[in-house]
C-alpha cells in the first residue's frame, strides 16, 4: 500500500486539486470535509477515503490523523486560523505525523494591518515552535479570484476592479497549486523546515492583467484603480464578510507597497510542469468570464 496522507479542506479550491494530483502519484488519501455531501461525494469517486472534522475540534482532527503519514493544513480567509492550527499541531503531534504541508500565504505578515495576514505569519511560527517537520507554502493571490462573485460581475461587463495601482504579482491557480502540495506531500525530503513561494510564471500589473484577459477572452478588458476604501465599502455591500473586507483593506495596502511582487518557478520544478498563465485560466473558465 502506499503512503497515506491527511487532506484538510478537501472540498476548498486547493484541498481538491490536492486530493486529485495526490491520487494521481499513488498517496493513499484520507480527505478530511465538514458534511458528506455532493462534493465530498465527487472526492469518493475519485478514490479517496473521506472523514467528517472540524479543525476547531481538536478530537475529529486527532481521529483523522490516525495512521497518516503526512498532512496537508489549510484555513480559509475567516476567524479561526490560530485555534485551528494549534489543534492541527497537536493532533499531528499525537498521532506521530512525519511530515506537514502548510498553506500559508504570501501576504503573511507580522506588521499588516490585515487580520488575516497577521494570523497566517503567527501560525507559521506556532508550527515552528511545535517541532513538527513543516513545510510551509506561500502563494500568491489565486486566479479563483476572478471567479469569485465580487469580481466575476465586473468582469463579465468588462472590468478588472482592484484597488492594487501600480502592484505587480503573479497569479497562481489552485490546480497548480495542488500539483506542487501532491509532489511535497509524497517527497518532501530536502524541503522540510523551508519555506516555498508559489507563484505564476509571469509577474504583471493589474493593467497587463487586462491585457492578458482581453486577448484570452476575445473581448475588452478595461483595468480601474480606486480606493481601498471605497472598493471595501462597495464589496460589503455586496455581502463579503466582514473578515474578508477588513483582510482586503490590508492586503491591498501591503500590494501597493510591493509585498506580493516577484514570480518563481517552483512550481515547475517540484512537479515538472510549469503554472498555468492567466491567459491559460481565462481560455479554460472562458464560459464563466464571458457568460452575461
Amino acid at each position: 500500500m502506499g503512503k497515506k496522507v491527511l487532506i484538510t479542506g478537501a472540498t476548498g479550491d486547493t484541498g481538491r486539486a490536492a486530493v486529485k494530483e495526490s491520487i494521481a502519484l499513488g498517496l493513499v488519501v484520507r480527505a478530511m470535509v465538514h458534511s458528506k455531501d455532493a462534493r465530498a461525494e465527487a472526492l469518493e469517486k475519485l478514490g479517496s477515503e473521506i472523514v467528517v472534522g472540524d479543525l476547531l475540534e481538536i478530537n475529529t482532527v486527532r481521529a483523522a490523523m490516525e495512521g497518516v503519514e503526512a498532512a496537508y493544513f489549510v484555513w480559509p480567509v475567516q476567524p479561526g486560523l490560530i485555534h485551528a492550527t494549534v489543534n492541527f499541531a497537536q493532533a499531528a503531534k499525537e498521532a506521530g505525523v512525519s511530515t506537514v504541508i502548510n498553506l500559508s500565504q504570501r501576504s503573511a505578515n507580522r506588521h499588516s494591518n490585515s487580520n488575516s495576514c497577521r494570523d497566517s505569519f503567527i501560525a507559521e511560527e506556532v508550527l515552528n515552535w511545535s517541532g513538527l517537520p513543516v513545510i510551509h507554502l506561500r502563494p500568491t493571490y489565486f486566479l479563483e479570484w476572478l471567479l469569485y462573485p465580487w469580481q466575476l460581475p465586473y468582469l463579465q461587463k468588462g472590468v478588472l476592479r482592484m484597488p492594487v495601482g501600480k502592484g505587480r504579482h503573479s497569479p497562481i491557480a489552485a490546480d497548480d497549486q495542488g500539483r506542487a502540495i501532491a509532489a511535497l506531500l509524497k517527497n518532501p525530503e530536502g524541503h522540510i523546515g523551508k519555506t516555498i513561494p508559489l507563484s505564476g510564471p509571469v509577474e504583471m500589473n493589474h493593467e497587463q492583467m487586462a491585457a492578458e484577459l482581453s486577448e484570452a477572452l476575445g473581448r475588452k478588458i478595461v483595468f480601474q484603480d480606486l480606493p481601498i476604501d471605497e472598493y471595501c465599502a462597495s464589496i460589503s455591500k455586496m455581502g463579503v464578510p466582514a473578515y474578508i473586507v477588513q483582510h482586503l483593506g490590508g492586503a491591498m495596502a501591503d500590494y501597493q507597497n510591493g509585498r506580493m511582487s516577484g514570480a518563481d518557478n517552483n512550481v515547475e520544478k517540484l512537479t515538472g510542469r510549469r503554472s498555468m498563465t492567466v491567459g491559460e485560466f481565462a481560455h479554460a473558465h472562458a464560459d464563466v468570464l464571458n457568460a452575461k
